[in-house]
C-alpha cells in the first residue's frame, strides 16, 4: 500500500497551473518560442533550400521551440512529478535541453550570418539578429538555471552527459558539411565512419536519462558506452588521416575561394570538426577511463 499511496499522491499534484506562464521561466520559454519561430518564418522567407546550412538552420529553429513548447505544456499541467517518480530528473532534463538549445541557435546564427549577412545583404542581416536573439534567450535561461536557481544535474545539464551531446553536434556538423565525396571511394569510407558512432550515441543519450530503461537493460550501460568510447576513436582517428590526404593532396585552396559557398573550404570544415570530435571522444574516453569529472567506469 506504501507504494500505492506514494503514486496517488503524486498523480493528484498533477493539475492543470496557467500561473506558471507568469514565472520568470515561463516568460523565458514564451520569448524563445515566440523569438524562434519569428526567426524560422523570416529565414524561410529568405530562402536557400540548396544550401545544407540552410536547412540545418530551419531545423533548429523549429526543432528548439517545439521541445520549449513541449516542457512547457508538461510543466503548466504539472506532470513533471509524475516523471520525476517514473523514469527521469525533469530539472537535469530541461536544463540540458536548454545548453542544447543554446549550442545550437548560437552555432547557427554564426553560420547563418557568415553563409547570408553581407554588406548589401540588410535581410540577411535582420535574421542573423533574430538569429542571435535565440540564441541568447537560451543562453539565459541556461545562466537562471546553473547560476540562479542553482539546480542539480545528475546527467544531461552535468558534464558526462553535455559532452555526449557535443559529440552528436560535432558529428551533425560535419554531416551538413559532406560535399564532394560521392566519386570518391576514401571519402565515401570516411562518410561511413561518421556514421557508424552517432546513431549509438543517439540511444546512449536518452537510456542514461531514463533511469528505469537504463535499469532494466541486460548488460552493463557503462562498460558498453566505454567500448563504444574506444571504438569511436579508432574510428575518428581513420578518417582524421584519410580525410585530409584525399581531399587536400594535389588541391591547394584556390585563389577564389570565399569562406561562404567555396567547396573546399567546406571541405576544410569538414576536416576541422573531424578533429574537434576526435579530441572529444578521446578526452571522453581519458576521463572515463580515469573515473573523474561524474564518468563512470565499471
Amino acid at each position: 500500500m506504501g507504494v500505492l499511496d506514494t503514486v496517488k499522491q503524486t498523480l493528484s499534484q498533477a493539475v492543470f497551473t496557467p500561473s506558471s506562464l507568469l514565472s520568470g521561466r515561463g516568460a523565458l520559454h514564451m520569448a524563445q518560442i515566440i523569438i524562434s519561430v519569428v526567426t524560422f518564418v523570416l529565414g524561410s522567407l529568405r530562402g536557400g533550400s540548396t544550401h545544407t546550412y540552410w536547412n540545418y538552420a530551419m531545423f533548429t529553429w523549429a526543432f528548439c521551440p517545439i521541445m520549449t513548447l513541449i516542457i512547457t505544456i508538461i510543466e503548466m499541467f504539472k506532470l513533471d512529478v509524475i516523471l520525476n517518480m517514473f523514469c527521469m530528473d525533469w530539472d537535469d532534463f530541461t536544463t540540458g535541453i536548454a545548453m542544447s538549445s543554446s549550442l545550437m541557435t548560437i552555432s547557427v546564427a554564426i553560420t547563418y550570418a557568415n553563409f547570408y549577412a553581407c554588406l548589401k545583404c540588410v535581410y540577411g542581416w535582420i535574421v542573423s539578429l533574430f538569429a542571435f536573439l535565440c540564441g541568447l534567450v537560451y543562453i539565459l535561461e541556461v545562466v537562471k538555471d546553473k547560476c540562479l536557481d542553482k539546480k542539480k544535474s545528475s546527467y544531461l545539464a552535468a558534464l558526462p552527459g553535455f559532452w555526449k551531446v557535443l559529440e552528436a553536434f560535432v558529428s551533425c556538423m560535419i554531416f551538413v558539411s559532406l560535399t564532394g565525396y560521392r566519386d570518391k571511394p576514401a571519402l565515401i569510407f570516411c562518410v561511413i565512419l561518421y556514421i557508424i558512432p552517432f546513431p549509438i550515441l543517439l540511444l546512449i543519450i536518452p537510456t542514461n536519462i531514463l533511469k528505469k530503461l537504463k535499469a532494466c537493460l541486460p548488460f552493463n550501460l557503462d562498460r558498453f558506452v566505454f567500448i563504444f568510447l574506444v571504438i569511436s576513436v579508432v574510428l575518428y582517428i581513420i578518417a582524421a588521416i584519410i580525410w585530409p590526404i584525399y581531399t587536400f593532396r594535389n588541391n591547394p585552396r584556390p585563389k577564389d575561394c570565399p569562406p561562404s559557398y567555396c567547396i573546399w573550404a567546406i571541405q576544410f570544415m569538414v576536416a576541422f570538426f573531424t578533429y574537434v570530435n576526435l579530441t572529444l571522444f578521446t578526452v571522453d574516453l581519458i576521463f572515463t577511463l580515469l573515473g573523474i569529472c561524474g564518468f563512470k567506469r565499471t
